[in-house]
């Protein structure tokens, strides 16, 4: 098992923070949500697909349908443990560590989806929040898959990537504010 760190040349990184008037637009549902065994049903099907979120990651391994890329950050908003073993059949692949404050969306988690979407995938373990993953997953991943996500209480939502989801990301990371922080190592 590897365990990579993405680091900036220098200290600080870019990061795309959300700013308030976005929140409303982000908190909107952009693929149909499904829950209990409808959306268990979904996922088994799915061909080449990334998940972020902790109960969705780990349900679809549980399931016997390793997504190319799960992103997790350890917690569920439901405060619902997720045992960190259920992710070791993704994380053989491959795992990378990263900090990725709430509210953004920092460079070093667009690049490692960027980097495991094209070497075979893995798993991305989150200090911080993972939510705008989803974001980098839909940037990432190819025309005909499928990236799905959480929503506390509601279901999973699944989203296809084409040309017009990615356009939406795209159109969305440029409504957020860019900035440049130091995360550390």
């Amino acid at each position: 098992m590897r365990t990579a760190a993405t680091r900036s040349g220098s200290s600080e990184e870019r990061v795309w923070v959300v700013p308030e008037s976005l929140r409303p637009t982000l908190a909107q549902r952009y693929g149909p949500v499904y829950q209990g065994a409808d959306a268990e049903r979904r996922l088994v099907h799915l061909g080449v697909f990334g998940a972020c979120g902790d109960r969705v990651t780990a349900d679809a391994i549980r399931l016997g349908n390793l997504p190319l890329i799960g992103i997790v950050d350890l917690k569920t908003r439901r405060n619902e443990p997720v045992d960190p073993k259920a992710f070791e059949p993704l994380a053989r692949r491959r795992r990378v560590r990263l900090k990725n404050p709430a509210g953004m969306l920092t460079e070093r988690l667009r690049r490692a989806v960027r980097e495991m979407a094209g070497t075979g995938g893995g798993l991305i373990e989150v200090d911080g929040e993972e939510d705008l993953g989803a974001l980098a997953l839909v940037e990432a991943l190819p025309a005909g898959a499928t990236v799905i996500y959480g929503i506390p209480g509601a279901g999973v939502s699944f989203v296809s990537v084409d040309a017009v989801s990615k356009e939406h990301v795209r159109a969305l990371v440029a409504q957020m504010e860019l900035r440049r922080i130091d995360l550390g190592a």
